[in-house]
């Protein structure tokens, strides 16, 4: 396959919009958020999903279809607004960044990984008109590093193999990202071969990037100064 954006690709500047995001989170898409985005002139979005919300947690086979129509909308809006639309799995079957953990491991149980081939070749099937300029697939969100969490490098190589395949079994020319390794820090020359995008972080130094950010404590950083204390992500005194 031809990597569908010849030179290197666009350059999408963009948000993420968290409509599907999570059950404490899941909102309709509104029209003013795309059209705003467009007139700012801006052209991405990223939605970031739990499959929680379109899919049975205790069965991730069965799938919500008035859910699905959440997205459809999203992905019209997109299209509608001339703004690309990048789907996104933040919980997938068997693993999430954030808590609660999945009951089984992506890494670990083949029926997680099939359920996580299932849901991609889903979408691929459902948006397969879509062009690969107006809407592409993030697989997974922030995978950990390796050793953490139960997962080893080559497991996340083997799980990003896999749902790429799916994909490309119904549409080839789908762009496909991978997030790098480390929550989303290191990059992966092993899946060169698949020619795929890979999305790594430019969270450094974190303490101006998460300075109040709850979900990683960030209340308890110091307040950036300048010159800086932060190099690379870690603080140091500089008295």
């Amino acid at each position: 396959m031809a990597f569908p954006f010849p030179g290197g690709g666009p350059r999408w500047r963009g948000f993420n919009l968290l409509y599907l995001f999570s059950e404490r989170h899941a909102a309709e898409p509104r029209e003013e958020d795309f059209r705003w985005i467009a007139e700012w002139g801006f052209d991405f979005v990223r939605l970031p999903m739990s499959y929680r919300l379109y899919s049975d947690p205790s069965d991730p086979f069965r799938i919500n279809e008035k859910a699905l129509a959440s997205l459809d909308r999203a992905v019209e809006l997109g299209l509608r607004h001339g703004i690309h639309v990048n789907l996104n799995l933040h919980r997938a079957p068997g693993y999430c960044v954030n808590p609660p953990a999945e009951p089984v491991s992506l890494w670990q149980d083949p029926r997680a990984l099939h359920a996580f081939r299932f849901h991609w070749a889903l979408f691929a099937r459902r948006y397969a008109d879509v062009a690969p300029e107006r809407l592409s697939f993030d697989l997974l969100n922030e995978p950990p590093g390796d050793g953490e969490r139960g997962m080893r490098r080559d497991d996340y190589v083997r799980i990003v193999r896999a749902a790429t395949e799916a994909v490309r079994e119904i549409s080839p020319k789908r762009l496909i990202i991978a997030d790098g390794l480390n929550y989303g820090n290191e990059p992966l020359p092993e899946l060169a071969d698949l020619q795929i995008g890979q999305s790594c972080r430019g969270y450094l130094p974190m303490g101006i990037s998460h300075y109040q950010a709850s979900w990683v404590k960030g209340e308890t950083y110091p307040p950036p100064t300048w010159p800086q204390g932060w190099h690379y992500g870690v603080y140091y005194d500089r008295a």
